[in-house]
């Protein structure tokens, strides 16, 4: 059966890792143009926004970790038996780690681009500073949910095909005596 534990404890990882997405995107880096006697320069507000991206980015992977060393990531361990639940428990865990792969890629580019700052640009003209587009944090946070829900989804399908009875008698070859 399913570890109701575990449940709850990635389910309050993906909640915290959402929370932490949302606040990036809330926060990230904005730029005003300021000017110094003839020339202008970009002016950075507070950088918290990477560090909430980075930390969504750690719970996300702690979530992540835990569901696969308790399901021994499908592939190690004894053999799933045939089942309903094993295909299912197959196709979430594909699903799982596409999700995965793209909330972490969308937490850590944008961490990394809210970071980069263009500081202290000297230019005649107004300068170029460089900000993070928005909704790229919130993309992150859209797919921490998706992965959230599959992977609790696939835990469970695992659990299932890994504890159920076999849909099959334990002789399974073909007899060739007499009847």
């Amino acid at each position: 059966m399913a570890s109701t534990l575990l449940l709850v404890i990635v389910f309050v990882f993906d909640l915290i890792a959402f929370g932490l997405a949302v606040a990036a995107e809330q926060r990230r880096n904005t730029a005003t143009v300021q000017k110094q006697g003839d020339y202008n320069y970009c002016q950075y507000d507070s950088d918290i926004a990477t560090g909430l991206g980075v930390g969504a980015l750690l719970f996300l992977l702690a979530s992540q970790l835990l569901i696969m060393a308790a399901s021994r990531c499908l592939c190690c361990g004894r053999a799933i038996r045939p089942s309903g639940s094993r295909t299912w428990a197959i196709v979430l865990f594909i699903t799982c780690w596409v999700f995965f792969i793209i909330a972490e890629v969308c937490l850590l580019a944008a961490s990394i681009q809210n970071a980069y700052h263009t500081k202290f640009y000297l230019a005649r003209f107004s300068p170029n500073c460089r900000e993070l587009r928005k909704g790229v944090f919130g993309a992150g946070a859209a797919f921490v949910i998706f992965t959230g829900i599959i992977s609790e989804l696939y835990y469970v399908s695992y659990s299932r095909a890994n504890g159920g009875q076999a849909s099959y008698g334990r002789d399974t070859g073909v007899r060739m005596g007499n009847l």
